[in-house]
């Protein structure tokens, strides 16, 4: 192994670490809080939590084996099964990123009617359909045998091994599978949250108005407190921008680099280095690992809920050894009678 391999080896230890621990943590507040069981984004969420963990703990490691032996430790049918995770989980996790915009879009531009709107059935509806589309994508890709182990990416993942006459076949189903997935999912995002940055512009907008005329009125208040108020005006105006970037950017820098590159391969005349390969998948991989603090961990209420796991965790563990040194001390008690 050169000195870049071992660097992307390491990234990928890293990716599954951080991914398996953040995503564990998530699935332990949804198990623990019924008020986020309540809530329709919750199971967008669980969703999501879902096809991170087993993209971490199935296909992560076996691109790992393949990056340092240079190989996939399985054979063909086995290297199937986990190109068809693959595709599928991408998939999934995708949409159910789109599934969460919507969401968003609906409680922010249509609050009143939101409970009517987005009501648990038409979340399960909207996971129906996207299992029904990951699932259909990935049955198509094995069945025409357009599943194996592709150097370039270290993986098990979409190639096409079979004669050049499927070749054409095969590019068209590439191009409209990232179309369906990644191109429809960015869409969905980029409409969705920019609507939701309007509405908060808007209401900032309205609520910085009636600050400023407020200010006016209360002529004798200090010039300090005056200036708090409008660095918390630009304050709030610019956490409604940050959130937004952070949904869009993370989802394009994560999946764009690796879908580009499958599209690029469809090319022979562009040459793409190996290296560049497994990292655009490592690349792809770090979304498993960013999205519990993207959708979750950084949320109020999930920061309340691990708090409370935390402390009644540490409760008790401090009863317990409150009781072992009881009886301890109970115990030497008799027998110093004795």
């Amino acid at each position: 192994m050169d000195a870049a391999e071992v660097l992307v080896s390491f990234l990928v230890v890293l990716i599954i670490i951080v991914s398996l621990l953040s995503n564990v943590v998530v699935l332990i507040c949804f198990l623990y809080s019924a008020e986020i069981r309540k809530q329709v984004p919750g199971l967008f969420i669980l969703n999501l939590t879902f096809c991170n963990l087993l993209m971490t703990v199935l296909n992560m490691p076996l691109t790992l084996l393949g990056i340092i032996n240079k190989e996939h430790p399985g054979g063909g049918g086995f290297c199937q099964i986990v190109g068809f995770l693959e595709t599928f989980l991408t998939t999934n996790s995708m949409l159910s990123m789109a599934a969460l915009s919507i969401d968003r879009w609906i409680a922010v531009v249509f609050p009143l009617s939101y409970h009517s709107k987005m009501r648990h059935r038409d979340a399960f509806i909207m996971l129906g359909y996207s299992w029904v589309h990951s699932v259909s994508f990935s049955a198509v890709s094995v069945c025409l045998s357009w599943v194996g182990y592709h150097q370039l990416y270290a993986s098990c993942t979409l190639c096409n091994g079979r004669a050049h006459h499927n070749r054409t076949q095969f590019v068209v189903f590439t191009v409209v599978f990232h179309a369906f997935t990644f191109l429809l999912s960015l869409i969905v995002l980029c409409f969705t949250y920019l609507k939701v940055l309007k509405v908060a512009r808007f209401h900032c907008k309205r609520i910085d108005i009636i600050t400023m005329q407020t200010l006016v009125l209360l002529v004798d208040i200090h010039p300090s407190v005056r200036q708090r108020c409008l660095e918390e005006q630009k304050r709030r105006r610019q956490r409604a921008t940050k959130k937004i970037s952070t949904f869009i950017g993370t989802f394009v820098l994560c999946f764009a680099p690796y879908v580009i590159t499958r599209l690029v391969e469809l090319s022979s005349a562009v040459p793409i280095s190996p290296h560049w390969g497994v990292v655009s998948k490592c690349l792809a991989y770090s979304k498993a690992a960013s999205d519990p603090f993207v959708y979750s961990l950084l949320r109020n209420q999930y920061k309340k809920t691990c708090s409370d796991i935390i402390n009644r965790v540490l409760k008790k563990s401090s009863l317990n050894s409150s009781r072992i040194r009881g009886e301890n001390g109970r115990t030497n008690t008799i027998q110093a009678t004795e």
